[in-house]
């Protein structure tokens, strides 16, 4: 049993969503899955097992940050046996072309953090999606007519950032937008040989300063959700 996530073996499917909120795994579980079963709350981090189009999958939140998803994601793994993991999020665009509520599916992460130099000695690692789970994405994207976006996206380990204006260099190098856990996700991923998969919601426009509503994330949220869940089954 896990220190973080305290569930028995076999409590949790081998695809599992990751939401950063808890309460966004609490409603998934409760408006998109059936049958689902609460199988951890250890620290308030929410975990349900239900059932979409007959497939068995999971829901976990992993709180904020490349700390905390690689937490979540190793234990995810190497304690239960996940093999398809996807991450369902928001993020903030740095391109002119990409609009509030369009969703991001991230082919790359680069990132700003020592996460991966850690791990490789100081040098950089490409952080990638599995190809098969960004196939399947975009085509259950497509099937929906949701307006959508595949590329390059920067895991960053600041929120409130000091230069106002950094964004700007990534966005030259054609770094759709900026979030704060793909690349760890996708380096844990690739290190136990298993599939990975980051989709984020625009939520915010770091051009314009554009923001979306309450109401608005909830219904975006919503199309993430459902492609994210189609990718699965």
């Amino acid at each position: 049993m896990s220190i973080h996530i305290g569930a028995k073996k076999g409590d949790i499917a081998e695809a599992v969503l990751l939401p950063g909120d808890p309460l966004r795994a609490k409603f998934i579980a409760e408006n998109l899955l059936k049958n689902a079963v609460l199988y951890s709350k250890v620290r308030g981090m929410f975990g349900y097992t239900g059932t979409y189009k007959g497939k068995t999958i999971s829901v976990q939140g992993t709180g904020m940050g490349i700390p905390s998803i690689s937490i979540y994601a190793t234990e995810l793994i190497q304690e239960y046996g996940a093999k398809k993991l996807i991450r369902i999020g928001s993020c903030g665009s740095t391109n002119t072309k990409i609009n509030l509520r369009d969703i991001i599916i991230a082919m790359s992460a680069s990132t700003d953090a020592s996460f991966n130099k850690l791990h490789f000695n100081g040098m950089d690692y490409a952080a990638t999606a599995d190809y098969d789970l960004l196939e399947k994405a975009v085509n259950s994207a497509r099937s929906r007519e949701t307006p959508f976006h595949v590329g390059k996206v920067l895991t960053s380990d600041t929120f409130y950032q000091d230069d106002p204006e950094g964004w700007k260099l990534w966005a030259e190098y054609g770094i759709l937008a900026e979030e704060m856990e793909t690349a760890a996700l996708y380096t844990i991923a690739s290190k136990f040989n298993v599939k990975a998969l980051a989709l984020l919601t625009v939520s915010d426009d770091m051009i314009t300063g554009a923001t979306t509503t309450s109401q608005e994330r909830e219904k975006t949220f919503t199309d993430m959700m459902e492609i994210a869940l189609n990718t699965l089954v």
